[in-house]
């Protein structure tokens, strides 16, 4: 049980430090399937327990037809049988985005438009379920691969923020893992042996953030503990939302 423990004190902090979880909530956790989302949804799943202020999760897949456009189907009935393990509701939507995206508009970028029409469906599934929040799995790693692609590619100090309001749907996205390094999720998955499903999408890996990540890593064994220190500045700095805590990630051994 020590991987959940240590998930449970990042998500924790993360929690305290922000806000982001208040008394009442439901919570929408976007489940791709995907080790993240995963990690994130048995996380405040187990959370529910303890925690002071008392919430509840409702577990989110937006089914984009990967069949319908020619890419193999997703079998969801692990996730499924997941969620009910952990006495989740759990809702798929029903798309027809991978089509559009790769038959219909035939985009050669397709990333952008996806990850906005992806984010337009979960955000109404969240609002008809009644959800006040949305939870997103992004990380540690996430939030220092997407500080340097804005420096790198758009020339801003800019980040995505730990806590956002939306107000044309008037929910809330929060990010609870963004104190869990990669390191520790994939460990956590291992352990816990979490359903993860494989992408169909062809673009898959194929990205300018998969290439931002190999860029750090290869920095990173050159200059030990640099992500660490490209957090640091961000909290520091006061980026979108971020604030000095003094209680940052750690670069410590994993048992």
């Amino acid at each position: 049980m020590n991987e959940m423990k240590r998930m449970l004190s990042f998500v924790r902090r993360a929690c305290d430090d922000y806000g982001m979880i208040e008394d009442g909530d439901r919570i929408a956790v976007g489940v791709s399937g995907g080790k993240d989302s995963l990690t994130l949804l048995e996380v405040l799943a187990a959370m529910r327990i303890f925690y002071p202020k008392k919430y509840d999760v409702v577990a989110i897949t937006v089914d984009m037809n990967f069949e319908g456009a020619g890419f193999g189907a997703q079998d969801l009935s692990e996730i499924r049988e997941f969620t009910r393990r952990l006495k989740v509701e759990y809702r798929v939507v029903k798309t027809d985005i991978a089509k559009i995206i790769f038959d219909v508009r035939k985009e050669s970028n397709p990333c952008s438009l996806c990850a906005k029409m992806r984010r337009g469906s979960l955000h109404a599934e969240a609002v008809a379920a009644g959800c006040n929040k949305v939870a997103l799995g992004h990380h540690f790693d996430d939030t220092v691969e997407t500080f340097m692609m804005n420096l790198f590619f758009e020339g801003r100090l800019g980040c995505y923020s730990p806590v956002s309001y939306l107000s044309r749907r008037d929910i809330t996205l929060i990010r609870p893992m963004i104190y869990a390094t990669e390191r520790d999720v994939e460990y956590f998955v291992r352990r816990r042996r979490l359903p993860v499903l494989k992408s169909p999408c062809p673009e898959d890996h194929a990205t300018e953030r998969e290439n931002m990540k190999q860029l750090l890593s290869g920095l990173e064994r050159e200059n030990r503990g640099l992500k660490h220190r490209i957090f640091h500045a961000v909290c520091e700095g006061k980026i979108d939302g971020f604030k000095p805590t003094g209680r940052y990630p750690d670069a410590g051994k994993i048992e």
